[in-house]
């Protein structure tokens, strides 16, 4: 085998309630799946659900501050539930989606919502808006062993102490075995993929120095701080 010509990249990893690491491979963010929050950006909640991604070195954990972005004056969050999978598999079945889940956590979703709103003008992905260095912050991976599949619970972000989203899992458009189901139609899930879910009604722009926590229930919960 050849040497690499520089040194590989470390392997992004997220800690496990009750220990070890989770190790990032892709991560997949499903949107408008909430329908306040579809109805709040303006779009149909009646469409199949889409995908789109981010870069694993994306990925935040352990609580870390992260920078305010460079190219946008709109940066905004959006909490959502956090699928980790730990078996792959491509057109998988509803009914063994469960058996493809490691674990759930409670992740943000940071937007940059100038340029997406951009881009969405311009018929254009939404890479830049959406795939920024430091834009997924996720707690702590809750194995299914320890806490089972959450079939509901609670799911809000509060900034500086203040509530600013709150929704329940139910109120997926789209649950998550489904979610699982479409997107394995698409491309072929592998171990370490991870899927964040969707964000309810409520998003709104951070400034420098604000505190994001966000929690779901049954599940865990994140934090973050824009420096």
């Amino acid at each position: 085998m050849a040497d690499l010509v520089f040194a590989a990249p470390p392997i992004v990893t997220i800690p496990v309630t009750g220990g070890g690491l989770f190790p990032v491979r892709r991560v997949f963010c499903v949107g408008r799946n909430y329908p306040e929050h579809v109805r709040e950006m303006g779009n149909d909640e009646r469409d199949p659900p889409f995908f789109f991604t981010k870069p694993a070195d994306a990925v935040v954990s352990g609580g870390k501050d992260i920078p305010y972005p460079p190219g946008t004056s709109d940066l905004q969050h959006e909490i959502e539930l956090v699928v980790a999978i730990g078996r792959g598999g491509r057109d998988i079945a509803l009914e063994a989606a469960p058996e493809h889940i490691f674990g759930y956590a409670a992740g943000i979703d940071m937007t940059r919502r100038d340029l997406q709103s951009l881009a969405k003008k311009a018929g254009r992905p939404w890479d830049m808006a959406k795939g920024f260095d430091f834009s997924a912050p996720i707690g702590d991976i809750a194995p299914v062993a320890g806490i089972a599949h959450p079939p509901d619970g609670a799911i809000a972000l509060d900034v500086n102490g203040v509530g600013k989203q709150r929704g329940m899992l139910s109120e997926m458009i789209w649950d998550v075995h489904s979610v699982l189901t479409y997107l394995s139609r698409l491309v072929a899930l592998a171990p370490g993929d991870l899927i964040m879910t969707g964000t309810p009604a409520g998003v709104g722009a951070v400034e420098r120095g604000d505190l994001l926590e966000g929690r779901v229930e049954g599940v865990g919960s994140v934090r973050t701080r824009i420096v």
